[in-house]
């Protein structure tokens, strides 16, 4: 028993270690239009790191908490709360470095959202 006690406690910081989100680094850097499934207008986003595509119903939001859920070679799943401002819950899948698709749910302004939308890279940021 010892044993065990002892093989998760020096497991433990390994498991508090925060996943890197690493698939978002691979996608291209520029502009990306945003197409909604749900028939809203499109939008467009500059793109430097990816992770502009987490938190598209609170953007800007900078003092947003995040949890990685999935960090997957293809997917990233993140849970995050932005105080006051509500929270969400986002997956994003590479299709191709310049093609997305994505998945989000939660509150936003106290009222709920759940949006499904594709982004595809369209060039350089303006």
């Amino acid at each position: 028993m010892a044993a065990a006690v002892a093989g998760t406690l020096l497991l433990a910081p390994a498991a508090a270690q925060s996943p890197s989100m690493a698939m978002l680094g691979t996608l291209q850097t520029g502009q990306w239009d945003i197409r909604y499934r749900e028939g809203s207008a499109a939008t467009r986003l500059c793109v430097r790191t990816g992770r502009e595509f987490i938190q598209l119903k609170h953007g800007g939001a900078g003092a947003c908490s995040r949890f990685v859920v999935e960090d997957a070679p293809g997917m990233v799943t993140v849970q995050y709360t932005c105080r006051g401002n509500g929270y969400g819950r986002t997956s994003i899948r590479r299709e191709t470095p310049a093609l997305v698709q994505i998945e989000s749910q939660g509150i936003a302004d106290g009222q709920p959202f759940a949006l499904t939308a594709e982004a595809r890279r369209t060039g350089a940021c303006r």
